[in-house]
């Protein structure tokens, strides 16, 4: 197996890579080191958390420990998609160059400009960018590529993603022909592959692992999630994703929750925290001091919980993530890659659950292609499980319903009543009047059988009827 110590890295370099506790490097490492050592342009494509960094790191500062940099003519240059990246590159040139006298500038924005200019104006050895505040620092007549002796560009499939491929092809028009260029990605999509076959010369291509694989120790699965109503879809996920982390209760030390949506990650970290989960949101439109602080206290071990949009998905070196929880699936498969790479690093074990809406099932699809394997599905844990009370009650009411039906006359036959008025009796002792002003026969077949007093019953009028009312013409011309 390859040591460090045979990759010809200068003594100095080794010194910090055995105090920083290295030995042995990683596959990409094994690879990249010598020919870019050699000077020859690099084409690293390996999947995120195997130690790409440090595959450029350490032969830039071999590289540069003989020079000297020029004011506002940086020598060499790394650029990075975000942030929270160009930050970590930072903090490893840090590591490994403290043996050696080199000078660093880091040009991200929610940083002073003034403060960025003054270290330009010094000289510096390594510039670590974002592509839209180098540029800035160019057009504003503060910086010069021209010196540019080595050039890298990490994460560059996430470049693509972000848009930044036309400034980074700007970039590249304004350094020299000369440079030596390293390109790193996890995958290779076809607008990358143009960028480079026309900016590099004949790499030697790195290929470490199948594009777009997750790591072996990351064990995965995929809960099917679907809301009762439309209107308690958003709430009931978030209580599947509450469920989710209280049943892997100890063995979730801490983990990262990746939303789709900017609006969705501070949504679910509210959340969480309304409910005592320890939780905090990062996303590109929080100002850079609350990034840092937040990004420093999940590292450190202050915040259990780290709610993230895919801005966090990239140069986030926190080994010891157990868990990532996708509550969207992304809509590129190979954020997926990305997202869930944050745990299982260094050859840890990890777990990734992703929370799949009907929605999203195309996308999960998308995800398992990409894969070549299908994910295990979990049962949904914020599900309402019926109790048997509930249940026994449920199947007893279609029963009754049935009895009901097959007894129809307990409730269908009953008998008719007569109205309460028509019980008293007439005063008068003449035949009812009948419709149309006629008189009834006293001795029709109907009434045959009844007493007089029912006789002369007029309904609705009661013991109040006078007598005449009751007579018919012929009868009140007689009397």
């Amino acid at each position: 197996m390859t040591q460090f110590n045979e990759l010809n890295l200068s003594p100095k370099v080794l010194q910090a890579v055995e105090e920083a506790g290295y030995t042995i490097p990683t596959p990409i490492q094994a690879g990249a080191i010598p020919p870019a050592l050699e000077g020859k342009d690099v084409l690293g494509i390996a999947q995120t958390g195997t130690g790409k960094t440090a595959s450029f790191t350490l032969p830039m500062i071999t590289k540069l420990a003989r020079g000297r940099a020029r004011a506002r003519m940086p020598r060499s240059l790394v650029l990075c998609p975000t942030r929270e990246l160009a930050a970590q590159v930072a903090e490893n040139f840090d590591t490994y160059s403290k043996n050696v006298k080199l000078t660093k500038a880091l040009l991200i924005g929610g940083v002073s400009f003034k403060e960025q200019d003054l270290l330009i104006d010094k000289g510096v050895d390594v510039l670590i960018a974002t592509p839209g505040r180098l540029l800035d620092h160019f057009e504003r007549g503060k910086l010069l590529l021209t010196g540019i002796e080595v050039m890298v560009v990490d994460e560059a499939d996430r470049m693509l993603d972000m848009g930044f491929i036309p400034d980074i092809e700007r970039i590249f028009s304004l350094t020299p022909f000369t440079r030596q260029t390293l390109f790193f990605s996890a995958t290779m999509a076809p607008e990358i592959e143009r960028i480079t076959n026309t900016f590099l010369q004949a790499p030697v291509r790195i290929e470490v692992a199948r594009q777009a694989t997750a790591s072996e120790t990351i064990d995965q699965h995929v809960v099917m999630f679907k809301g009762s109503r439309r209107d308690r879809a958003d709430s009931e996920k978030r209580r599947t994703l509450r469920k989710i982390i209280e049943e892997e209760g100890e063995k979730l030390t801490n983990a990262i929750v990746f939303c789709n949506r900017k609006v969705d990650v501070d949504v679910v970290a509210k959340s969480l925290k309304k409910y005592g989960v320890d939780a905090a949101p990062i996303h590109g439109d929080l100002d850079q001091s609350t990034r840092t602080r937040t990004l420093e206290g999940f590292r450190q071990g202050e915040l259990k919980i780290l709610v993230a949009s895919d801005v966090a998905a990239r140069g986030l070196d926190v080994p010891s993530v157990s868990h990532v929880i996708n509550f969207d699936v992304p809509s590129h498969a190979e954020d997926y890659v990305h997202r869930i790479g944050r745990t299982g690093r260094a050859g840890r074990e990890g777990k990734a659950i992703t929370i799949c809406a009907p929605k999203d099932e195309k996308n999960l699809e998308d995800v398992e292609k990409l894969l070549q394997k299908e994910i295990a599905r979990l049962d949904d844990p914020g599900k309402p499980k019926k109790s048997a009370e509930t249940k026994s009650d449920a199947e007893a009411a279609p029963q009754k319903t049935e009895e009901t039906a097959a007894e129809p006359s307990k409730t269908v036959e009953k008998p008719a009543q007569t109205p309460k008025t028509a019980e008293k009796p007439a005063t008068s002792a003449k035949p009812e009047k009948g419709s149309g002003g006629r008189s009834r026969s006293r001795g029709g077949s109907k009434d045959r059988g009844k007493s007089d007093k029912d006789d002369n019953k007029v309904v609705g009028m009661g013991d109040h009827l006078p007598s005449f009312i009751a007579m018919s013409f012929e009868e009140r011309r007689a009397s």
